[in-house]
């Protein structure tokens, strides 16, 4: 239980890779507060933790909305006095060439993926610097390290993600805050669930290690880097791909 009378605040808690970081955050003893839109799934997820012995609360947040962070994070601090722990994983994919991407495409991506973890950290950054403690781990992607053809858009908000972890990293750093992000490689979710069986197949080949992973892959180095076991770790993006890129 190395997160206990820890608060982790996990953004898209309601599938895929959030889900199973509010899980092992809850399992090591954190307090989980939920964010997602959809209500039902994110009442299902704190039942799922209460009935293991653990607590969380759910918090209706739609992350493209400034206004809707504002509240929902306010909300979570009122009801848990603080935010240790930010998990910024929320994203979306709007995939097209280019020359063809529409402009309302490319923002609907970086806002969600990119804006939305600025907002969210500028929202609980005062808690973390009060108590001169705190963990923002970002979920980057390996696409924001090599690029991806039919993703500009979702390969430049999350480089933008690996620049914005350095910048707050050097920011916070001497009130003992670490700023650290998780780069999956080709990840078992509800977002490539809709790819092609020939598409996966080629992916897999392309994986020293020879599978995909689980969302518990990412959710096992969150829960690193937001430990005291990884106090000594920041401004540092953690490849979880299983080969697909190294170095």
């Amino acid at each position: 239980m190395k997160l206990a009378g820890r608060v982790a605040l996990v953004t898209e808690a309601s599938q895929g890779i959030g889900h199973a970081c509010a899980l092992a955050l809850a399992r090591e003893g954190a307090t989980i507060a939920a964010a997602a839109r959809n209500r039902e799934k994110l009442d299902e997820l704190v039942a799922a933790i209460a009935a293991a012995g653990g607590q969380a609360a759910a918090f209706v947040i739609d992350v493209a909305d400034e206004d809707q962070i504002k509240s929902g994070v306010k909300q979570a601090l009122a009801q848990f006095g603080k935010i240790d722990i930010l998990v910024n994983n929320a994203g979306i994919t709007r995939d097209q060439l280019v020359m063809r991407m529409k402009r309302a495409d490319w923002d609907a991506v970086l806002n969600t993926n990119l804006t939305s973890a600025y907002l969210c950290i500028q929202q609980v950054i005062g808690s973390m610097l009060k108590q001169r403690w705190g963990r923002i781990v970002n979920i980057t992607s390996i696409f924001g390290q090599t690029g991806q053809a039919g993703q500009a858009n979702y390969a430049a908000s999350k480089a933008g993600l690996i620049g914005l972890t350095m910048a707050m990293a050097r920011e916070v750093a001497s009130r003992n805050i670490t700023v650290n992000a998780v780069a999956p490689g080709f990840i078992e979710t509800s977002m490539t669930a809709a790819l092609s069986e020939e598409f996966k197949q080629t992916a897999v080949k392309q994986i020293p290690l020879g599978r995909v992973g689980s969302p518990e892959d990412i959710a096992n180095a969150v829960c690193f880097l937001a430990s005291d076991e990884a106090s000594y770790i920041t401004g540092h993006v953690l490849n979880v791909n299983g080969g697909m890129l190294m170095g």
